[in-house]
Order: C-alpha cells, then structure tokens, then sequence
C-alpha cells in the first residue's frame, strides 16, 4: 500500500514562490509515476504535472508552464512541486498522486493513490 503526505502548502502573495513536498512510503518513490493535481472551490480537480516512473519524463499543464517544476528525490523517496509567479487563479488545494504505470497520465482515473492534499492560497 502507498501512502502519499502532502506538505508546504500556505498563504503567498501574488508573484511570490512556493515548494510542495510530496512523502512517499510504502513503495520507492522512484518505482511510481506522480503527478501533481489540483481543485479550486467550485471547480473539478485538474491536472498541474507529471513525472514519469521511467526516464522522469516530465508534464505540465498549459497554465502553469514555465511556472512550476517538478522532480523527484529517489533518496528522499519525495516529490517536490516548485511554483512560482504564482497569481490568485493558482489557489486551490494540491493532490499528490502515484501510478504504478511506467507512463505519466493527465488522467485523475490513471492514478491509485492519493494524498490527503495541502492548501496554497495566492492573495492578490
């Protein structure tokens, strides 16, 4: 069974930076593709970005490229997501996810675990 634990979530105002951690146990974290996700009020939750289990290939979203980064610590079984110029349309809650897939998916329904999720607020 994996276990996903969300951490870094906050209040940043608009410009600023911000760097999510995601702990994996349970499984290495270099043996899952993860993916990062998210859901603003009223909204459905919606892909932010990907890392591949094979060759760490990486995937963003339109609206956060160039913005976020995110990477993998194999020896910290974590994964990180690193935002930056963040804008008030960035706050939601974030979602850790992990597939035993060998390919990263945009698709909530490719995933089989989940965090609990960490808030990150942007104020204007």
């Amino acid at each position: 069974q994996v276990q996903l634990v969300e951490s870094g979530g906050g209040l940043v105002q608009a410009g600023g930076s911000l760097s999510l951690s995601c702990a994996v146990s349970g499984r290495t974290a270099s043996t899952v593709s993860m993916a990062w996700f998210r859901q603003a009020p009223g909204k459905e939750r919606e892909f932010v970005a990907a890392i591949s289990r094979r060759f760490d290939n990486t995937y963003y979203a339109d609206s956060v490229k160039g913005r976020f980064s995110i990477s993998r610590d194999s020896a910290k079984n974590t994964v990180y997501l690193q935002m930056s110029s963040l804008n008030p349309e960035d706050t939601a809650v974030y979602y850790c996810a992990a597939s035993v897939s060998p390919y990263a998916s945009r698709r909530l329904a490719d995933y089989d675990y989940w965090g609990q999720g960490t808030q990150v607020t942007v104020s204007s």
